[in-house]
């Protein structure tokens, strides 16, 4: 587990609210933009998200239906769709696809929590809630690093670190 992982995953939960991920996502470079978006892809797939996901997480994300995201996730096969969502290189798309890629994985995991969970499991990040409350303090890009987040005044980067400098209430060990 490390920081992006617990952030995509309380986004994904409602533990965050988008526009806060929104707004860290703007921050990242657009090689940091590819991966998190690669990154969710493969979250949409463990989830088990399956086409029929597609009408209502284009609706949760905001996107209009002849949004370039919306037409992919619309048509073919859900795991290749969401490959080629993820790969989508111009800014405004790749807004689009990772408000998108939340919803996607917002859906496949509640629906997974429901079905393969609901007795209890190992999986931590169906524990965030239970860990931890959601943050009210901002995210925000750091202007220091290219891929790097502040909050509470500490500088993390957000592919490593501990994730005590995260959450702030979670141990490392």
């Amino acid at each position: 587990m490390d920081e992006r992982d617990v952030l995509l995953n309380e986004l994904a939960q409602g533990l965050r609210p988008v526009p806060e991920g929104i707004e860290w996502f703007d921050g990242l470079g657009q090689e940091e933009q590819s991966e998190v978006l690669l990154f969710l892809r493969h979250h949409c797939v463990q989830a088990r998200a399956v086409a029929e996901d597609a009408p209502e997480s284009i609706r949760r994300a905001g996107l209009r239906p002849t949004h370039t995201p919306a037409v992919l996730i619309s048509r073919g096969r859900i795991d290749e769709q969401l490959g080629k969502i993820a790969s989508l290189a111009p800014l405004d798309e790749r807004r689009k696809a990772f408000r998108l890629l939340i919803a996607v994985l917002t859906i496949a995991d509640a629906r997974r929590r429901e079905r393969f969970c609901s007795g209890g499991c190992g999986h931590w990040w169906h524990r965030l809630s239970v860990v931890r409350q959601p943050s009210t303090a901002p995210l925000k890009a750091s202007s220091a690093l290219p891929g790097t987040w502040e909050r509470f005044g500490q500088q993390s980067h957000v592919h490593g670190g501990p994730a005590t400098e995260f959450v702030g209430v979670m141990s490392s060990g």
